[in-house]
């Protein structure tokens, strides 16, 4: 970071205790706007780790009436907290609600309204996200939507260029405002701006350094490294040295998702870099990361990401050559 922005930071309002944002979703719930949101926060943690002596601000929470693993409307799996696990009672508290086609399904289950309606009282913030508000209507409380228009004239530009982003993620952005002030949101607009890929903001680019178990851990470096190739699970447990049954609980117990999960995902972080830093062709870069072509890349990326390889590579592209050579 520059040392402009560096001493721009250092100026900003006290820092606060930990926040809690909590990201309520069902089975079929809209990916992307919640990726945002999360991206939002994450950006700022980052950002404001770059100060000394400052830990992170915001701890982002996704939580589902079961717990474990939840399916988005795009199929992509993401870790879930239960509604039963508890926090302090004195901790700061906002609270997002997911959309999506299924959200009006959720509005039935009656944990979730419950959990919603006792969560209300102890929340600085409730912001259903689109379809997510028919969750909120489901518990009777009335909430007056947050300001989205900042008070401090050299944001109201900002504000007005992000006009097309979700609304709850201009309410995290106001948060965040609220929280550390003007100079951390303009940064984070940039990134919001020409860094929208939504499953990597739930799904890092690496695990590699999350799982406390060395067998765990080659197994993710004998992936990463054999990405290209027709990879079964009986291959990648015989390389971390463990019967199939014992890698695949222990593998779930450690990263939060299963061998194919981390598989396609990282596939698909290396399809979107390869589609940033290099010229390759489309179908090219999809044999390359390990899919059998670029149709199937396509559909994939309409799936998951809400947009095409081409689109992808036109709004971010970074690189004016490409950092991997051409192959004839």
């Amino acid at each position: 970071m520059g040392s402009h922005n560096r001493s721009s930071l250092q100026q900003s309002k006290s820092i606060r205790p930990l926040t809690r944002a909590e990201i309520l979703v069902f089975d079929g719930f809209a990916l992307p706007d919640v990726s945002v949101v999360v991206e939002v926060f994450h950006k700022a943690n980052s950002l404001i780790a770059s100060l000394p002596e400052h830990p992170p601000l915001y701890e982002v929470t996704l939580r589902s009436a079961t717990g474990g693993r939840i399916a988005s409307s795009s199929s992509v799996l993401v870790w879930t907290e239960g509604l039963d696990v508890h926090r302090r009672e004195n901790d700061r508290q906002f609270i997002f609600i997911a959309g999506g086609p299924k959200a009006h399904e959720a509005c039935t289950d009656v944990r979730i309204v419950d959990w919603l309606r006792h969560q209300h009282s102890r929340s600085t913030r409730v912001e259903p996200i689109a379809e997510g508000r028919c969750l909120l209507e489901a518990t009777g409380i009335s909430i007056a939507a947050p300001s989205t228009i900042s008070g401090n004239a050299s944001l109201r530009e900002t504000y007005t260029a992000l006009a097309q982003a979700p609304a709850a993620a201009l309410a995290a952005l106001r948060i965040v405002e609220e929280d550390v002030g003007a100079t951390i949101v303009k940064l984070i607009s940039l990134s919001l701006s020409t860094h929208r890929t939504p499953a990597s903001a739930l799904l890092p680019d690496t695990l590699s350094d999350r799982p406390s178990n060395d067998n765990i851990k080659l197994a993710l470096r004998w992936m990463d490294a054999n990405i290209a190739s027709r990879i079964s699970i009986d291959a990648v447990a015989e390389a971390a040295a463990m019967s199939e049954r014992n890698f695949l609980r222990r593998f779930r117990s450690e990263t939060g998702m299963t061998p194919s999960d981390y598989l396609l995902r990282a596939r698909l972080n290396l399809c979107c870099r390869l589609l940033r830093e290099t010229h390759l062709p489309v179908d090219k870069i999809a044999r390359r990361c390990g899919f059998s072509g670029g149709r199937h890349l396509s559909i994939l990326f309409r799936k998951i990401l809400s947009t095409t390889p081409t689109a992808y590579r036109g709004t971010h592209n970074e690189a004016s050559s490409a950092s991997l050579p051409s192959e004839a």
